[in-house]
């Protein structure tokens, strides 16, 4: 797998390369600031990158804004990212096109290195990954309106499940249902959002209805 990693923090950021380098990756780029990582991503295209939002110059949202834009330039690259904070801007504008390959980590979880590790292949693999925490701070907002107001408790609880980037047979175990359980409650979530087989992405559309409550 090959990495861009975009970290103003010279210490996490050399330890996010150290810890791919013991994985077997690539790291194909490791810079500081928003400009380098648009030109990076340009550049090396990499299987996934992992993006710190607030970079330099002024510490705002120039890693968000150079993914966004790179993901304009080359639609679909896998982008996962790093922040401090849960800034539900991220669910709303990087995952606006809807195809996958998005993720949302808090950096505490580099802690878990095993959990880290897949949680960034799985973003690489097209897969669409969110903290914990991020879709606890989602649940707290209303969704009783619209589409979501149709969804069952169980079925919302399956929707959170499924934005953090679990298949079914992880959601199932964290519910102690079966996976046929499981595949029944999203088959309803599906036509409660509209979503129909016809459309191959309804999956990460289903995330991005919920995370857009």
């Amino acid at each position: 797998m090959r990495v861009v990693i975009a970290e103003d923090l010279a210490l996490l950021r050399d330890g996010l390369v150290r810890l791919f380098t013991a994985y077997d990756d690539t790291v194909v780029a490791a810079v500081s600031s928003g400009p380098e990582l648009l030109d990076a991503l340009v550049e090396h295209r990499p299987d996934v990158a992992v993006v710190d939002v607030r970079l330099p110059p002024t510490f705002t949202d120039e890693g968000l804004v150079a993914a966004i834009e790179a993901r304009r330039r080359i639609p679909g690259l896998p982008v996962l990212v790093l922040s401090q904070y849960v800034a539900q801007l991220f669910a709303r504008e990087l995952l606006s096109d809807g195809a996958g390959a998005v993720g949302y980590l808090l950096k505490d979880r580099v802690g878990d290195v095993t959990r880290f590790v897949e949680s960034v292949r799985a973003v690489a693999a097209g897969g669409t990954v969110m903290d914990p925490q991020v879709i606890a701070k989602l649940l707290a907002r209303p969704t009783h309106a619209g589409a979501l107001g149709r969804l069952t408790p169980r079925e919302h609880e399956v929707l959170a499940l499924m934005a953090q980037g679990r298949n079914n047979a992880a959601i199932a175990a964290a519910l102690t249902v079966t996976e046929k359980a499981i595949q029944k409650h999203i088959n309803a979530i599906f036509a409660k959002l509209d979503l129909t087989s016809a459309d191959e992405h309804r999956r990460v559309r289903a995330v991005l209805t919920f995370l857009d409550s």
